[in-house]
Protein backbone atom coordinates (compact mmCIF):
# COMPACT_ATOMS: atom_id res chain seq x y z
CA UNK A 1 0.00 0.00 0.00
CA UNK A 2 1.34 3.41 -0.73
CA UNK A 3 2.96 5.11 1.94
CA UNK A 4 -0.10 8.74 3.16
CA UNK A 5 2.58 10.56 4.88
CA UNK A 6 6.51 12.31 3.61
CA UNK A 7 8.20 15.16 4.55
CA UNK A 8 7.32 18.45 4.10
CA UNK A 9 8.86 20.71 1.40
CA UNK A 10 10.50 23.68 2.33
CA UNK A 11 11.66 25.32 5.55
CA UNK A 12 9.16 26.84 8.06
CA UNK A 13 11.57 27.80 10.72
CA UNK A 14 9.89 31.30 11.28
CA UNK A 15 6.42 31.17 11.27
CA UNK A 16 4.18 33.25 10.35
CA UNK A 17 5.83 35.09 8.21
CA UNK A 18 4.08 38.35 8.16
CA UNK A 19 5.02 41.98 8.26
CA UNK A 20 6.46 43.66 11.40
CA UNK A 21 4.51 46.10 13.60
CA UNK A 22 7.24 48.74 13.08
CA UNK A 23 9.89 49.82 10.89
CA UNK A 24 12.83 49.21 14.25
CA UNK A 25 11.78 46.41 16.45
CA UNK A 26 10.73 46.23 20.13
CA UNK A 27 13.12 44.08 22.44
CA UNK A 28 11.27 42.47 25.56
CA UNK A 29 13.60 40.20 26.71
CA UNK A 30 17.34 41.02 28.23
CA UNK A 31 19.90 39.33 30.23
CA UNK A 32 20.29 39.30 33.53
CA UNK A 33 23.72 41.38 35.11
CA UNK A 34 25.32 42.39 37.84
CA UNK A 35 26.91 45.63 36.15
CA UNK A 36 24.41 49.06 36.60
CA UNK A 37 24.73 49.97 32.77
CA UNK A 38 22.22 50.08 29.82
CA UNK A 39 21.99 46.90 27.98
CA UNK A 40 20.96 47.92 24.80
CA UNK A 41 22.21 51.05 22.42
CA UNK A 42 20.72 51.54 18.70
CA UNK A 43 22.53 52.65 15.45
CA UNK A 44 22.06 52.95 11.71
CA UNK A 45 23.89 50.76 9.24
CA UNK A 46 26.13 52.06 6.98
CA UNK A 47 27.68 49.37 5.17
CA UNK A 48 30.41 46.95 5.53
CA UNK A 49 34.13 46.97 5.23
CA UNK A 50 36.53 44.16 5.54
CA UNK A 51 39.81 43.50 8.16
CA UNK A 52 42.36 41.67 8.37
CA UNK A 53 42.72 40.51 11.66
CA UNK A 54 46.03 38.45 13.32
CA UNK A 55 44.94 35.63 14.85
CA UNK A 56 47.23 32.50 17.22
CA UNK A 57 46.95 29.31 16.93
CA UNK A 58 48.75 26.42 17.47
CA UNK A 59 50.65 24.71 14.38
CA UNK A 60 53.06 21.51 15.52
CA UNK A 61 53.12 22.44 19.33
CA UNK A 62 54.38 25.76 18.25
CA UNK A 63 52.06 29.85 18.18
CA UNK A 64 51.97 30.67 14.82
CA UNK A 65 50.25 34.25 13.97
CA UNK A 66 48.05 34.32 10.67
CA UNK A 67 46.10 36.55 8.91
CA UNK A 68 42.85 36.18 9.20
CA UNK A 69 40.11 38.06 6.35
CA UNK A 70 36.71 38.96 8.20
CA UNK A 71 33.99 41.03 6.48
CA UNK A 72 32.71 43.47 9.02
CA UNK A 73 29.01 45.84 9.30
CA UNK A 74 29.68 49.08 9.84
CA UNK A 75 26.80 50.62 11.88
CA UNK A 76 26.97 54.51 13.10
CA UNK A 77 26.08 54.93 16.34
CA UNK A 78 25.38 58.80 17.47
CA UNK A 79 24.33 59.46 21.32
CA UNK A 80 21.03 58.20 22.41
CA UNK A 81 19.05 60.88 24.44
CA UNK A 82 17.40 59.82 27.82
CA UNK A 83 14.45 61.86 28.08
CA UNK A 84 12.89 59.88 30.59
CA UNK A 85 12.64 56.99 33.33
CA UNK A 86 9.66 54.09 33.74
CA UNK A 87 9.59 51.73 36.75
CA UNK A 88 7.85 48.47 36.26
CA UNK A 89 6.04 46.38 38.94
CA UNK A 90 5.34 42.68 38.91
CA UNK A 91 1.67 42.23 39.31
CA UNK A 92 1.08 38.47 40.29
CA UNK A 93 -2.32 38.31 39.63
CA UNK A 94 -2.12 39.70 35.69
CA UNK A 95 1.36 37.89 35.44
CA UNK A 96 3.37 40.45 33.69
CA UNK A 97 5.29 43.97 34.68
CA UNK A 98 3.28 46.49 34.56
CA UNK A 99 4.29 50.55 34.11
CA UNK A 100 3.38 52.69 37.64
CA UNK A 101 5.41 55.64 37.39
CA UNK A 102 7.07 57.72 34.30
CA UNK A 103 9.21 60.99 34.91
CA UNK A 104 10.63 63.47 31.86
CA UNK A 105 13.51 65.51 31.57
CA UNK A 106 12.79 68.94 31.55
CA UNK A 107 14.22 69.94 28.68
CA UNK A 108 13.35 67.47 25.69
CA UNK A 109 15.33 67.38 22.22
CA UNK A 110 13.07 70.24 19.75
CA UNK A 111 12.68 67.39 16.65
CA UNK A 112 11.33 64.89 19.48
CA UNK A 113 7.96 66.55 18.47
CA UNK A 114 8.29 65.12 15.05
CA UNK A 115 7.72 61.51 16.45
CA UNK A 116 5.56 62.44 19.23
CA UNK A 117 3.68 65.15 20.60
CA UNK A 118 1.70 64.46 23.47
CA UNK A 119 5.52 63.98 25.40
CA UNK A 120 5.51 66.60 28.23
CA UNK A 121 8.00 67.36 30.88
CA UNK A 122 6.86 66.01 34.17
CA UNK A 123 9.77 66.49 36.49
CA UNK A 124 8.41 68.98 38.92
CA UNK A 125 5.24 67.21 39.39
CA UNK A 126 7.00 63.79 39.84
CA UNK A 127 9.71 64.81 41.81
CA UNK A 128 7.99 64.03 45.47
CA UNK A 129 7.56 60.43 44.10
CA UNK A 130 11.08 59.77 43.09
CA UNK A 131 11.36 58.00 46.64
CA UNK A 132 8.59 55.98 46.49
CA UNK A 133 9.05 54.52 43.13
CA UNK A 134 12.35 53.72 43.85
CA UNK A 135 11.33 51.02 46.83
CA UNK A 136 8.13 49.70 44.72
CA UNK A 137 10.40 49.01 41.27
CA UNK A 138 10.87 45.62 40.15
CA UNK A 139 12.62 46.58 36.90
CA UNK A 140 13.64 49.72 35.60
CA UNK A 141 14.08 51.26 31.81
CA UNK A 142 14.95 54.43 30.37
CA UNK A 143 13.03 55.91 27.54
CA UNK A 144 15.38 57.46 24.96
CA UNK A 145 15.34 58.82 21.59
CA UNK A 146 17.60 58.79 18.84
CA UNK A 147 19.53 61.64 17.24
CA UNK A 148 19.87 60.95 13.53
CA UNK A 149 20.57 64.64 12.33
CA UNK A 150 23.79 63.40 14.11
CA UNK A 151 24.17 60.67 12.05
CA UNK A 152 25.45 60.76 8.17
CA UNK A 153 21.67 59.99 7.01
CA UNK A 154 19.66 63.06 6.05
CA UNK A 155 16.98 62.54 8.87
CA UNK A 156 15.41 64.51 11.54
CA UNK A 157 13.12 62.57 12.95
CA UNK A 158 13.92 60.21 15.70
CA UNK A 159 13.03 56.60 17.19
CA UNK A 160 11.99 56.54 20.74
CA UNK A 161 12.07 53.27 23.03
CA UNK A 162 12.77 51.51 25.97
CA UNK A 163 16.36 50.18 27.24
CA UNK A 164 16.66 48.49 30.17
CA UNK A 165 19.29 48.61 33.18
CA UNK A 166 20.75 45.80 34.78
CA UNK A 167 22.09 45.87 38.20
CA UNK A 168 20.26 46.08 41.61
CA UNK A 169 16.94 47.79 40.95
CA UNK A 170 17.84 50.30 43.17
CA UNK A 171 21.04 51.44 42.26
CA UNK A 172 19.59 50.99 38.58
CA UNK A 173 16.68 53.73 39.76
CA UNK A 174 19.38 56.11 40.97
CA UNK A 175 21.55 56.19 38.10
CA UNK A 176 18.79 56.20 35.93
CA UNK A 177 17.25 59.12 37.31
CA UNK A 178 20.73 60.79 37.24
CA UNK A 179 20.60 59.96 33.17
CA UNK A 180 17.76 62.03 33.35
CA UNK A 181 18.11 64.94 29.70
CA UNK A 182 21.98 63.44 29.30
CA UNK A 183 23.66 60.88 26.61
CA UNK A 184 24.57 58.11 26.46
CA UNK A 185 27.71 56.57 24.15
CA UNK A 186 28.07 53.64 22.95
CA UNK A 187 31.84 53.52 24.32
CA UNK A 188 30.02 53.39 27.28
CA UNK A 189 27.99 50.66 27.13
CA UNK A 190 29.96 48.27 25.08
CA UNK A 191 33.41 47.23 24.40
CA UNK A 192 35.80 45.79 22.03
CA UNK A 193 35.63 42.09 21.50
CA UNK A 194 32.20 41.60 23.56
CA UNK A 195 29.50 39.70 22.05
CA UNK A 196 26.35 41.34 21.42
CA UNK A 197 22.89 40.45 19.89
CA UNK A 198 21.86 42.04 16.86
CA UNK A 199 18.21 42.48 16.43
CA UNK A 200 16.60 44.08 13.31
CA UNK A 201 13.57 44.50 10.81
CA UNK A 202 15.15 42.49 7.34
CA UNK A 203 15.17 43.85 4.20
CA UNK A 204 11.26 43.97 3.04
CA UNK A 205 10.92 41.59 -0.78
CA UNK A 206 6.58 41.86 -1.20
CA UNK A 207 4.84 39.01 -1.70
CA UNK A 208 6.86 36.14 -3.33
CA UNK A 209 6.11 32.88 -4.81
CA UNK A 210 6.49 29.39 -2.39
CA UNK A 211 10.01 28.92 -4.01
CA UNK A 212 11.77 31.40 -3.06
CA UNK A 213 9.66 32.15 0.10
CA UNK A 214 10.22 28.30 1.23
CA UNK A 215 12.88 27.03 -1.17
CA UNK A 216 10.53 24.25 -2.51
CA UNK A 217 11.52 22.50 -5.57
CA UNK A 218 10.17 23.42 -9.18
CA UNK A 219 7.65 21.04 -10.90
CA UNK A 220 8.26 18.76 -14.03
CA UNK A 221 8.44 21.11 -16.85
CA UNK A 222 5.89 19.53 -18.61
CA UNK A 223 3.59 19.84 -15.70
CA UNK A 224 0.11 20.96 -16.54
CA UNK A 225 -0.61 24.07 -14.68
CA UNK A 226 2.44 25.78 -13.49
CA UNK A 227 5.85 25.07 -12.80
CA UNK A 228 6.93 27.22 -9.74
CA UNK A 229 4.02 26.33 -7.29
CA UNK A 230 3.29 23.54 -4.54
CA UNK A 231 1.37 21.30 -6.84
CA UNK A 232 -1.83 19.94 -5.10
CA UNK A 233 -2.41 21.62 -1.95
CA UNK A 234 -5.50 18.97 -0.34
CA UNK A 235 -4.38 16.73 2.14
CA UNK A 236 -5.75 12.65 1.58
CA UNK A 237 -8.77 12.27 3.34
CA UNK A 238 -9.53 16.08 4.70
CA UNK A 239 -11.54 18.11 2.99
CA UNK A 240 -9.91 21.32 3.13
CA UNK A 241 -6.38 23.08 3.42
CA UNK A 242 -4.93 22.54 6.62
CA UNK A 243 -4.08 25.86 8.01
CA UNK A 244 0.28 26.42 8.24
CA UNK A 245 0.62 23.13 6.75
CA UNK A 246 1.42 24.39 2.37
CA UNK A 247 4.09 26.40 1.04
CA UNK A 248 2.20 29.20 -0.82
CA UNK A 249 2.76 32.63 -1.78
CA UNK A 250 2.75 35.62 0.57
CA UNK A 251 4.62 37.84 2.41
CA UNK A 252 8.79 37.83 2.26
CA UNK A 253 10.83 39.79 4.40
CA UNK A 254 10.39 43.06 6.70
CA UNK A 255 9.71 40.44 9.30
CA UNK A 256 11.88 40.93 13.60
CA UNK A 257 15.21 38.91 13.45
CA UNK A 258 17.51 38.36 16.15
CA UNK A 259 21.00 36.96 15.34
CA UNK A 260 23.61 36.02 18.32
CA UNK A 261 26.08 36.21 19.28
CA UNK A 262 27.97 39.14 17.03
CA UNK A 263 31.37 40.21 18.16
CA UNK A 264 32.24 43.65 18.26
CA UNK A 265 35.85 44.41 16.53
CA UNK A 266 36.00 48.20 17.05
CA UNK A 267 34.35 51.09 18.63
CA UNK A 268 35.61 54.89 17.66
CA UNK A 269 34.70 58.17 17.53
CA UNK A 270 37.34 58.68 14.14
CA UNK A 271 35.25 58.42 11.08
CA UNK A 272 37.80 58.97 8.68
CA UNK A 273 39.23 55.21 9.18
CA UNK A 274 36.30 53.69 7.78
CA UNK A 275 34.89 56.28 5.29
CA UNK A 276 35.11 55.39 1.69
CA UNK A 277 35.91 58.00 -0.89
CA UNK A 278 32.51 59.80 -1.90
CA UNK A 279 30.83 57.66 1.15
CA UNK A 280 29.49 54.43 1.77
CA UNK A 281 26.83 53.05 -1.43
CA UNK A 282 22.78 54.47 -0.05
CA UNK A 283 23.96 55.87 3.37
CA UNK A 284 26.73 58.70 2.94
CA UNK A 285 29.45 59.72 5.24
CA UNK A 286 29.58 58.82 8.72
CA UNK A 287 29.69 61.51 10.73
CA UNK A 288 29.99 60.33 14.39
CA UNK A 289 30.91 57.56 17.15
CA UNK A 290 30.45 53.81 15.02
CA UNK A 291 31.12 50.06 15.88
CA UNK A 292 32.36 47.58 13.48
CA UNK A 293 30.76 44.21 14.12
CA UNK A 294 31.78 41.04 12.54
CA UNK A 295 29.62 39.35 9.78
CA UNK A 296 26.55 40.60 8.37
CA UNK A 297 23.42 42.09 10.32
CA UNK A 298 20.26 41.70 9.58
CA UNK A 299 18.05 44.99 7.57
CA UNK A 300 19.06 47.43 4.37
CA UNK A 301 20.63 50.31 4.94
CA UNK A 302 20.07 53.49 7.01
CA UNK A 303 17.76 50.87 8.82
CA UNK A 304 18.59 51.20 13.31
CA UNK A 305 19.72 47.92 14.73
CA UNK A 306 19.10 47.11 17.79
CA UNK A 307 22.75 45.93 19.76
CA UNK A 308 22.01 43.86 23.08
CA UNK A 309 24.36 42.29 25.72
CA UNK A 310 24.52 38.70 24.70
CA UNK A 311 21.84 36.64 26.28
CA UNK A 312 23.54 33.52 25.45
CA UNK A 313 26.86 34.24 25.90
CA UNK A 314 29.85 32.14 25.80
CA UNK A 315 32.67 32.40 28.69
CA UNK A 316 35.23 33.16 26.54
CA UNK A 317 35.54 36.49 24.77
CA UNK A 318 38.47 37.37 22.14
CA UNK A 319 39.77 40.88 21.99
CA UNK A 320 40.17 41.75 18.20
CA UNK A 321 44.15 42.40 16.51
CA UNK A 322 43.17 44.81 13.56
CA UNK A 323 46.19 45.03 11.44
CA UNK A 324 44.60 46.58 8.60
CA UNK A 325 40.76 48.14 7.82
CA UNK A 326 40.26 47.81 3.79
CA UNK A 327 37.68 50.36 2.77
CA UNK A 328 37.34 50.39 -0.63
CA UNK A 329 33.90 50.77 -1.73
CA UNK A 330 32.37 47.58 -3.24
CA UNK A 331 28.51 48.21 -2.63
Amino acid sequence: MVKKSKPRAGSKAFWPRKRAKRIYPRVSTYPKIDKVIPLLFAGYKAGMVHLIELRKRRVEKKEVEEEVFVPATVIETPPLRVIGVRAYKFDVNKKGYLSFFEIYAKELPENLKRKITTIKSNFDKMKDKIEEAKNNADKVRLIVCTQPWLAGIKKKKPEVFEVEVGGDVKKAFDYAISMLGKEIKVSEVFQEGQLIDVIAVTKGKGTQGPIKRFGIKRQFHKATQAVRHSGAIGAQGVGRVLPASIPMSGQLGFQTRCEYNKRILKISSDPSIINPKGGFAHYGIVRSDYVLVQGSVPGPKKRLIMMRFAIRKPNVIIPPNIKEIVITNKN
